[in-house]
């Protein structure tokens, strides 16, 4: 009698066990279907955010807290936002042109020297800069580039969610 109960409760146990894991796989089917075909999953869609929101917030602290004259400040300031237009202009205009959606030379054009001479200012501004030792020198131009990189891939995450939620 004592047998017959054990494989009972053997069985029960089976039972629940596979219950439990039709479940999980339940889940897990469920949260996929949530996120279309080439939608960026949520964690690089979340690290992008994190990465523009750290460079951006990082450069413009150090920009707070810097020792140089206000002027400096707004030129610095200035070529940040002119970077982060122009990056993300220049990646609409690439992805336009990879979809075959039309973009005009002229606009093509435009973008790539707009993101080329904010760059270039960053540059020579920081060279030309009497009053920044090296060291902020080299965290303002990584925290331009890590900002630049950052706009460029929130874009990206924001056009590929937005096609994979066309598409669906």
């Amino acid at each position: 009698m004592s047998n017959d109960n054990e494989v009972l409760l053997d069985e029960e146990k089976r039972n629940d066990l596979k219950v439990k894991e039709e479940r999980k796989v339940d889940r897990k089917v469920d949260r996929k279907e949530e996120r279309k075909e080439g939608e960026p999953t949520s964690a690089f869609k979340g690290a992008s955010w994190a990465a523009l929101l750290v460079g951006v917030a990082s450069y413009l602290i150090g920009l707070f807290n810097a020792t140089m004259q206000l002027n400096e400040k707004g030129f610095y300031f200035a070529v940040l936002v002119f970077g982060l237009y122009s990056a993300i202009s220049l990646q609409k205009a690439v992805r336009d042109k990879d979809e075959g959606i039309p973009v005009t030379n002229i606009y093509y054009g435009i973008s790539w020297f707009a993101l080329i001479v904010s760059i270039a200012l960053m540059a020579i501004g920081l060279y030309n800069a009497g009053s920044i030792v090296l060291s902020e020198k080299g965290f303002f131009s990584m925290a331009f580039v890590l900002s630049l990189f950052a706009a460029i891939t929130v874009q990206k995450n924001i056009r590929d969610t937005q096609r994979a939620r066309e598409r669906g």
